[in-house]
């Protein structure tokens, strides 16, 4: 038979929703009953008024039937005194200070890293086309771009605007189609000054622009990662809870064997890899139509296989993204070659979130 320990053990794992904090951590388990297969439980809420009531309700009936010996399940549904209200709400200030003020309030559905173990591979313009390509598909995307020293994503996306303060937290600037970013290039008074900073100061923003931007709700959070396995990406790996990471890479056999590098780093701290894009993989020639390896043969779809993570696409050299992402008008480029690495990204995008360790 079911034990009341086990029925708590497995409410450990309900979260609620809009304090995104365990309902047992939140004291709002108030009462567990077992007759044979028959379990009630009794739970607290803030408020009854609370819109979520019934999606926690559901939780927690879905919780405690999946346990062996459970029949049946009944969820009653109280609310805390005022006394049990300033203990759940003084817990989540102070998970709130230690997140960022905005944290608790974004609901942010995935989250993706991608990632190179070199520069000049075209990282942050793959990180801005996906983000193009998943925007066409409806989805509510954000950019937080990591690259603190290097910035370029306001660049190529023609983003001028300051982020506004608000009473929620920071608010990103939004693109003309509605992608919404952080990067220090939108706080610098001039866009050519030089960030000079050190790893802790990178890493502090880094926490910053994740923790006090209010996001909102988001399908997708993109990374633009600064090349290597340094601060940034550390910081990024330990701190922030991701779905994935997907790297970046030039045809050349060097080019993969420093993405390996960066595929080392994501295997030692537990982040699963989604998969390669191999950037500036070809041209096509103007004139003729041949395919042109400029780079020489291809390396990727060998190291995807060492790595055991797919080839999720080739994109070639186009001359028009130098010139959209020139003029911030990368929104305008089509891509079928990319639309295609956004549609296999999509079918392999885990829901499970790694936990965070700093």
């Amino acid at each position: 038979m079911v034990t009341e320990k086990q029925v708590v053990a497995a409410l450990d794992n309900v979260m609620d929703p809009e304090l995104r904090k365990s309902i047992t951590a939140l004291g709002m388990v108030r009462k567990v009953k077992i007759r044979g297969g028959d379990v009630e439980v009794t739970i607290a809420l803030t408020t009854l008024a609370c819109p979520l009531s019934g999606s926690i309700a559901e939780d927690v009936r879905k919780a405690v039937q999946a346990l062996d010996g459970v029949a049946k399940v009944d969820v009653k549904l109280e609310e805390m005194t005022d006394e049990e209200r300033a203990r759940a709400l003084a817990s989540v200030k102070g998970q709130q200070q230690e997140e960022g003020m905005a944290a608790h309030l974004n609901r942010i559905q995935h989250v993706l890293a991608v990632m190179s173990g070199k520069g000049g591979v075209g990282k942050s313009l793959v990180t801005a086309q996906l983000a193009v390509a998943l925007r066409r598909r409806g989805l509510r995307v954000g950019i937080l771009d990591a690259d603190i020293t290097g910035p370029s994503i306001p660049k190529i996306l023609g983003l001028n605007d300051r982020p506004a303060s608000t009473p929620l937290g920071i608010a990103p600037v939004k693109s003309k189609t509605g992608i919404r970013v952080m990067s220090i290039n939108l706080l610098l008074p001039n866009e050519d000054d030089a960030v000079i900073w050190r790893g802790p100061l990178i890493g502090g923003a880094i926490k910053q622009f994740w923790g006090d931007v209010f996001w909102g709700d988001l399908d997708y959070l993109l990374i633009d990662l600064p090349p290597g396995t340094a601060d940034a990406p550390l910081t990024v790996m330990q701190s922030i809870p991701l779905n994935g990471i997907i790297l970046v890479t030039s045809p050349q056999e060097l080019a993969g064997m420093v993405v390996r590098k960066a595929a080392q780093m994501a295997l030692q701290l537990h982040v699963p890899m989604l998969g390669i894009v191999e950037n500036m993989s070809y041209a096509i020639c103007p004139h003729c139509g041949e395919r042109l390896d400029i780079f020489g043969p291809s390396h990727t779809a060998e190291a995807a296989a060492l790595m055991g993570v797919p080839l999720l696409g080739q994109i070639p050299i186009d001359p028009r993204i130098a010139t959209l992402s020139d003029e911030g008008a990368l929104e305008d480029y089509e891509s079928a070659a990319f639309e295609s690495v956004a549609d296999e990204l999509l079918k392999r995008v885990p829901e499970k979130q790694t936990k965070p360790i700093l």
